[in-house]
């Protein structure tokens, strides 16, 4: 199978990534990326300054599965506007043309709280872009809701930082749902919810991540 994986060089798409390249039932990863991934007989990397630009590229990979591990934070975002076209428009825009040309089974990193109605910006165009996804049409939607988010990054985010030290004191007396998620363990149900999927709407929520 063929697998086009968005995000591969943040932390979940990374440790995805790896999986997907180890996994024999994978015969080639599709990486679209910013920046050039260390090279792989398995993996096709298109760079491109912005994943954008190689929209126009999307209906010729001819995927059958799709694992989306875009996202960002609105401290890096800079406005609210940045940050719904990376975490709405961009994977949706990927979705539509993907699907269209055959991918029948989707896998998305989401965030715990996802809801089109929650009052608050993040975790609403979360809940907006889950929407919109059962609403095209796979075989297969695996969603993902995720806690923080535990690993090593290639970046920066001090605050983020901070709440992992205070997880990692606290997580043994917090009830599961809100205990740090880490990004193998999400990267390895993403990954088996493509190779093996399961017909219908599946979501996998934070309690089931540690």
């Amino acid at each position: 199978m063929k697998v086009l994986l968005l995000g591969a060089s943040g932390l979940v798409g990374g440790e995805a990534l790896k999986l997907l390249l180890a996994d024999s039932r994978v015969d080639q990863v599709v990486a679209p990326t910013r920046r050039p991934l260390p090279s792989h007989a398995k993996l096709l990397n298109p760079v491109a300054p912005t994943l954008d630009e190689l929209l126009p590229e999307a209906a010729n990979w001819s995927v059958s599965a799709v694992i989306c591990a875009l996202g960002t934070t609105m401290a890096k975002a800079g406005s609210k506007e940045v940050f719904r076209h990376i975490d709405y428009e961009l994977p949706l825009a990927f979705v539509k043309i993907t699907h269209q040309r055959g991918a029948e089974t989707f896998a998305l990193t989401s965030s715990k709280g996802a809801s089109a109605s929650s009052p608050f910006f993040y975790t609403r165009t979360k809940g907006e872009l889950e929407k919109d996804l059962q609403q095209v049409g796979f075989n297969s939607l695996l969603i993902v809701r995720p806690n923080i988010i535990g690993g090593v990054r290639n970046e920066s985010r001090p605050a983020e930082r901070v709440l992992l030290r205070l997880f990692g004191i606290f997580g043994p007396i917090l009830p599961r749902g809100f205990r740090v998620s880490p990004a193998s363990r999400i990267a390895e149900v993403l990954v088996e919810g493509v190779v093996a999927p399961r017909p219908g709407v599946h979501i996998v929520e934070s309690a089931a991540l540690t």
